[in-house]
């Protein structure tokens, strides 16, 4: 298992929070970052429809996008036509901040949303 995704994977289950960057809560955003070590955004809402932007700051925090779906990738994905989500590639399915759910979820097989891209 990648350290990316064991990472992730410990943080299954910490509620929801926009702008969370710690274990009392979480957003996409704060998933990735802790999850892949690296420094990221805090100026953003929670709608967003500029691809373009999201991929600025996923190169800012040093990360490169690759063809992508390895355990321990970030998707980059269209979860509705202002919402962008970032999700961690487990091999199997994917570990993301679901709003709706208000925690960190794992989630067997593919993306139920248009991937927009892949970083590692």
């Amino acid at each position: 298992m990648s350290a990316v995704v064991a990472r992730a994977r410990a943080m299954v289950g910490v509620p929801f929070r926009l702008h969370g960057r710690d274990r009392a809560g979480l957003d996409c955003v704060g998933l990735a970052a802790w999850a892949t070590g690296r420094a990221v955004p805090c100026a953003y809402g929670l709608r967003s429809g500029d691809a373009g932007l999201a991929e600025r700051w996923l190169r800012a925090a040093g990360l490169v996008k690759v063809k992508g779906g390895a355990a321990g990738d970030v998707a980059l994905v269209r979860a509705g036509p202002l919402q962008l989500h970032l999700m961690i590639a487990t091999g199997a399915g994917f570990i993301h901040a679901h709003a709706g759910l208000r925690r960190v979820v794992e989630m067997p097989g593919g993306s139920p949303w248009p991937v927009i891209g892949w970083w590692a």
